[in-house]
């Protein structure tokens, strides 16, 4: 396969970008932006009411942010102009039809301008409310879809999908597309318009019976998990974005379709400079709350793998597989990107990693003090975390409920606090077990031929690597993802 250059595919591309606020996508257009400004112009889609409000999104929540900086130095005063020739914001809303684009010149101009769809927009929280979750995971992908069919000029839709749309499968995970209706477990087919439908009548029910927000949200939570465990998914998100990834295949057509899998995704390795991240992903929940004096225990599976793969690598990949596509000369669809069967490590390196790291740079709270930790407490079975549960959490709680009894509910308040934290730390973890002992390896042989082809084919491949085999995981823990996570997200 001859890739070519990729710069020279990205020249004069107009292309169009959703959840443009969200952490791979502003990777995503900060390369681009970077490496080939001759690009014609971006589209980002904004959730916001109107194109003031799109534009001020665009500037605090995207270019204002230190990402950009690299750009920022190189354009100096000219970077305003630079920007408002290359970058529209685009208020709407991928929840609806036609992308909830309300200006119909605006519209009728990307259709006709649009080179290249790619859609980052989701909800990535394990624990969202159902009909949410359909709506952005599930039906904004087929809205996305049906908006790219609409580009006269459009050469493919890049659909970002996880890893883990694999559910809980162990062993060797191919790169396989879902095809519709397709459940992890049992005889029933899932039915993405019955589940649509049974949502919101759920919540037109709740409405109706005058239910408080609260209790509604909570209510649709446990809902998208049952829904979810039903099928065979562990949560929500992932159960979402399955038939998400169902839609796009089903209803393509003719259009040239990319589905990226990432698995865990990571602090920036090299561009535009190592350690930028946004948030806490994944495993940054355990890291930051080791560091912070707030977790004192891990549960580690002794065959878990922990994939992880650095944001450039992910938005690296993307743009080279565009390019194979837009040769037609590489027919895959499906593209894994991670690292668990190349160059794997595994979750008990991040206990000694984030331990190594805390004791030699210490985190300092708000009052000044020194937060020290201890090595912790590491499970290798649920069993015996719920052992340290029942000591730690629940038999306390049954002598306060003792002695409330007894005393009047003098010690109300510490129970209702020792109860909430108990449940808290129990539904995380029955939120995360599916990942702390995930046994399963992505196979990444499509990843794989790209790369072979870019190396051979590509002239600029250095600048846009994506192989996990060149990561040293001790340096880039220690000396770029920690440390990311203390500068950007704990501060």
């Amino acid at each position: 396969m001859e890739l070519g250059s990729v710069l020279q595919f990205l020249e004069n591309k107009t292309i169009l970008v959703t959840g443009a606020t969200g952490y791979l996508a502003k990777i995503f257009v900060e390369k681009i932006l970077r490496v080939q400004p001759n690009v014609k112009k971006f589209y980002l889609l904004l959730r916001a009411v109107d194109a003031k409000s799109a534009r001020e999104r665009l500037h605090d929540e995207v270019i204002g942010k230190e990402l950009f900086k690299v750009i920022r130095e190189k354009h100096g005063a000219s970077l305003h102009s630079f920007m408002s020739e290359k970058v529209t914001p685009v208020p709407g809303d991928i929840s609806y039809e036609e992308l909830g684009v309300k200006d119909c010149s605006l519209k009728d101009e990307m259709w006709r301008e649009i080179d290249v769809v790619l859609n980052f927009a989701a909800t990535t929280n394990f624990d969202e409310r159902y009909d949410v979750a359909l709506g952005i995971n599930t039906l904004g992908a087929l809205h996305v879809l049906n908006f790219a069919k609409k580009c006269v000029n459009v050469k493919m839709l890049v659909h970002v999908s996880t890893a883990y749309v694999c559910g809980e499968d162990a062993g060797l995970i191919m790169e396989q597309p879902y095809h519709m209706g397709m459940a992890k477990r049992g005889d029933d087919k899932v039915d993405i318009n019955f589940e649509k439908k049974m949502a919101q009548e759920k919540l037109n029910q709740l409405v109706l019976e005058d239910v408080p927000e609260k209790e509604i949200t909570s209510a649709m939570k446990d809902l998208g998990i049952e829904r979810a465990r039903r099928f065979g998914w562990p949560n929500t998100y992932v159960f979402t974005k399955a038939m998400g990834e169902m839609l796009v295949v089903n209803f393509k057509d003719d259009l040239p379709v990319l589905i990226i899998r990432p698995t865990m995704v990571a602090s920036t390795y090299k561009e535009p400079f190592p350690g930028w991240i946004e948030g806490l992903r994944t495993i940054d929940s355990i890291i930051v709350g080791y560091g912070i004096g707030k977790v004192s225990c891990f549960i580690s599976g002794p065959r878990a793998t922990l994939d992880v793969i650095p944001a450039d690598m992910v938005v690296n990949a993307i743009t080279v597989a565009m390019v194979a596509r837009a040769k037609q000369q590489y027919p895959e669809t499906v593209y894994h990107l991670g690292s668990s069967l190349r160059n794997p490590v595994k979750f008990s390196n991040l206990h000694d990693f984030s331990f190594r790291y805390f004791s030699e740079n210490p985190w300092i709270n708000k009052e000044g003090e020194v937060v020290k930790i201890g090595r912790g407490t590491v499970f290798s079975s649920m069993s015996k975390f719920y052992t340290y549960m029942t000591i730690r959490y629940l038999l306390p709680l049954k002598a306060l409920q003792l002695f409330n009894t007894l005393l009047f509910k003098r010690y109300q308040d510490v129970y209702t606090v020792l109860d909430r934290k108990a449940k808290l730390v129990m539904r995380l973890v029955d939120l995360y077990k599916p990942y702390v002992f995930f046994e399963g390896i992505f196979d990444d042989m499509n990843a794989e031929k790209l790369r072979i082809a870019s190396r051979e084919t590509c002239p600029e491949a250095n600048d846009f690597d994506f192989d996990p085999v060149s990561i040293d995981w001790e340096d880039y823990m220690m000396n770029v993802h920690i440390p990311g996570l203390v500068k950007y997200v704990i501060k």
